[in-house]
């Protein structure tokens, strides 16, 4: 078991580093949970190996300024939904909430108006990850029996995305 263990990490960890995969993408096509794919990504960097580190290196040496702008979306949108999960759930005032969301807004819009002018496909690409992450949450909700199915075409799929708007 330890030996299928260490195979399915370093399959995550390419995943993560090498397709730009989220931990959650990582988790859902390997039967795994979220919270085990971040605790392998946590102990991996206390060992000296970066994920993050790895797969902003990969992006940089082989995918050029439009890539890094992607990935810098791509994180900065993880940020936001996290945000966004806290003034849903947290415990905070109306009057905070606002403040929040206006503060997010703000920061969204000059992340798009940056990403557009260093790299204008990118908003177009990030239109249709997120379609292709909304047709995979609604087949896991609808179809999941047909779960496996999807993501083992989406994933290939998004990858040509990225190759259509990247280059």
């Amino acid at each position: 078991m330890a030996r299928n263990n260490e195979e399915l990490k370093r399959k995550a960890r390419a995943d993560y580093v090498f397709r730009r995969f989220t931990q959650a993408t990582i988790a859902a096509a390997y039967g795994l949970s979220e919270p085990t794919v971040g605790r392998w990504k946590r102990a991996a960097k206390v060992q000296g190996d970066d994920w993050d580190k790895a797969r902003t290196a990969n992006v940089i040496a082989g995918q050029g300024v439009e890539a890094v702008v992607s990935t810098v979306v791509e994180d900065f949108m993880m940020q936001a939904q996290s945000i966004l999960d806290e003034i849903k759930d947290g415990s905070h005032s109306t009057v905070d909430k606002v403040s929040m969301l206006v503060a997010l807004s703000d920061a969204m819009t000059k992340m798009a108006a940056s990403a557009k002018r260093f790299a204008p496909k990118v908003s177009e690409l990030g239109v249709a990850q997120d379609v292709m992450s909304k047709l995979l949450d609604f087949v896991r909700d609808e179809f999941p029996h047909h779960a496996s199915a999807i993501l083992e075409i989406i994933e290939p799929f998004g990858e040509h995305l990225a190759e259509i708007y990247t280059t």
